[in-house]
């Protein structure tokens, strides 16, 4: 649970009791409880402020950990660690806290979307479709602690060579803002399940999800010290979780500089290291392709979120017999889909904000900037009242869906990340044309294909250079199905069994099984006679 959680643990029901949804301040005491509290640090924390993307409106203040208060956390989470609590239970007694966790979890699954939806400025509708999958990760992974099995190696002679897996130590994960439970949660799932102590670092702009979900831990029987929140920057508690010397494993998901300068760091401790990086998906739509099917599975791809994920739809390939009819319908539904954004709080809501004016300045001025290509639908900020319910864009960080024809594979709108609801479009006659097209990318962890010739689907799935492709559908997921990318879109896999065991790592047992005259006979190397080495 997180450090000093029965505190926060008390907190939760007051906030319950009067109604709330999160606290207005969360202080350092809540998530950093000291062995010696004449040891903390008497100078005022760094403050956070959690600001509404969609209005401005600040939502809380979080105390952002220090430099002292991170070493403490990794020193407390090692020695928890080694005390064997965690570690050293059973795989059914942790499959048992996973599964009670989950069933705290889907209990606030409503507060959760809302607060989701406050903090990023996504539409309420997909927050609280997106919550009610999260307790699926936590139930899966104490499913296969209950089912997974280990091996015995086939070793030569009469020895018995088993197999286990267990814990790597204490490991840090850094999770990102456009689904800030939900990744927090698919990385959170595995490491418990593997014995290890977990520490987090939430990205500030949206903590408060995270921080109100290790308050469930108390109740479901995760003992202290095991899961720890450490809100703050990147380039500060990040960093240091990074390099500290005790995390044995790092696991980010990031933009792909981000990615490599920590992947530095933590290959200098010679820890492990898993990434979900950056991403330029590719959606390939072929001449037999439905179009009514095509058009809203690439909309979603593209506009979910506002454009803000790493398996975005954002070049949209379409071969030439279809390029005037799919494009006919797919700009009609970005008309509908902008004339339906609005509130993010509204149900009837269609897309939401950019997570930050900031953000918003970048999607700006890479449009503004581009050399090539033109402007169908969108390309500027939006400002003025939602045709839905009047909202005021102007308080907010609101870009409209945006689609760009004609620009050229060397354009900075092709090649690099915009993370926000900006499309290309571009034509391609073959099937090998579209695969180049494609595969014109230093990314590559989404593609999507679109066609109702089966051979080609899974010719063309197998050739784009990606390491998860949809045909005839987009953005699907599952605990269960491994997720990562190819070339700069990371290194290692989350979800799965390999996510299971990349938290873990193996240790062989031998054990000679042979009697003892057998063994005096076939053993005693230096008698000069020969016998069987290794």
């Amino acid at each position: 649970m997180t450090i000093g959680i029965s505190r926060a643990f008390c907190q939760q029901h007051y906030l319950q009791h009067k109604g709330l949804l999160f606290q207005d301040h969360y202080q350092r005491l809540s998530f950093v409880k000291w062995k010696d509290t004449s040891s903390l640090v008497t100078r005022d924390p760094q403050r956070i402020t959690v600001t509404n993307p969609a209005n401005g409106k600040q939502l809380c203040t979080v105390d952002a950990a220090s430099s002292e208060e991170v070493e403490w956390a990794v020193s407390h989470a090692q020695t928890t660690f080694d005390s064997g609590i965690w570690s050293k239970a059973s795989s059914i007694h942790r499959a048992s806290v996973l599964s009670r966790l989950a069933v705290s979890l889907q209990r606030r699954i409503p507060d959760m979307a809302r607060i989701d939806t406050m903090q990023t400025g996504r539409p309420i509708r997909e927050m609280n479709a997106q919550m009610t999958r999260l307790p699926e990760w936590l139930s899966y992974y104490a499913a296969l602690l209950r089912t997974n099995q280990g091996f015995v190696a086939p070793t030569q002679g009469k020895l018995l060579n088993y197999v286990q897996r267990v814990p790597l130590g204490v490991v840090a994960q850094i999770t990102p803002f456009n689904h800030p439970l939900f990744i927090a949660i698919k990385k959170i799932a595995p490491a418990l399940a593997a014995g290890n102590s977990v520490i987090v670092k939430p990205s500030e702009l949206t903590p408060i999800s995270l921080l109100e979900f290790a308050s469930l831990t108390q109740e479901a029987g995760l003992p202290d010290g095991v899961l720890t929140i450490l809100p703050g920057y990147g380039h500060t508690t990040g960093k240091q979780l990074a390099t500290h010397p005790l995390v044995r494993k790092v696991d980010i998901t990031a933009g792909t500089r981000t990615g490599r300068a920590l992947g530095a760091i933590v290959g200098s401790n010679l820890s492990a290291f898993t990434a979900e990086l950056g991403g330029k998906a590719p959606i390939l739509i072929f001449d037999d392709a439905d179009v009514i099917s095509a058009v809203n599975g690439v909309v979603f791809a593209s506009f979910i979120a506002s454009g803000q994920t790493c398996v975005s739809g954002t070049r949209i390939i379409i071969q030439e017999n279809i390029y005037e009819s799919f494009m006919m319908e797919f700009l009609r539904k970005v008309e509908s889909i902008t004339q339906g954004m609005g509130d993010p709080m509204n149900e009837r809501c269609s897309m939401g904000s950019i997570i930050s004016p900031h953000h918003l300045n970048r999607i700006d001025d890479m449009v503004a900037r581009r050399q090539s290509g033109t402007v169908l639908a969108g390309g500027k900020r939006m400002l003025g009242k939602s045709l839905l319910d009047h909202f005021d864009f102007s308080r907010g960080s609101f870009y409209p869906p945006t689609v760009i024809s004609d620009v050229d594979v060397s354009d900075e709108l092709w090649q690099e990340e915009i993370f926000g609801p900006v499309v290309v479009v571009k034509k391609f006659s073959t099937e090998s044309e579209g695969v180049r097209l494609a595969n014109a990318s230093k990314y590559g962890l989404g593609a999507g294909v679109w066609t109702q010739d089966l051979s080609r689907a899974h010719r063309v799935a197998a050739d784009i250079d990606a390491g998860l492709v949809w045909v005839n559908t987009h953005h699907r997921n599952d605990p269960s199905s491994p997720w990562g990318g190819m070339k700069e879109s990371g290194i290692g896999r989350e979800n799965g069994i390999e996510a299971l065991e990349a938290y873990s790592q193996s240790k062989s047992i031998i054990v000679n099984v042979a009697s003892v005259d057998e063994s005096r006979q076939t053993d005693d190397w230096f008698s000069g006679e020969q016998k069987r080495y290794g």
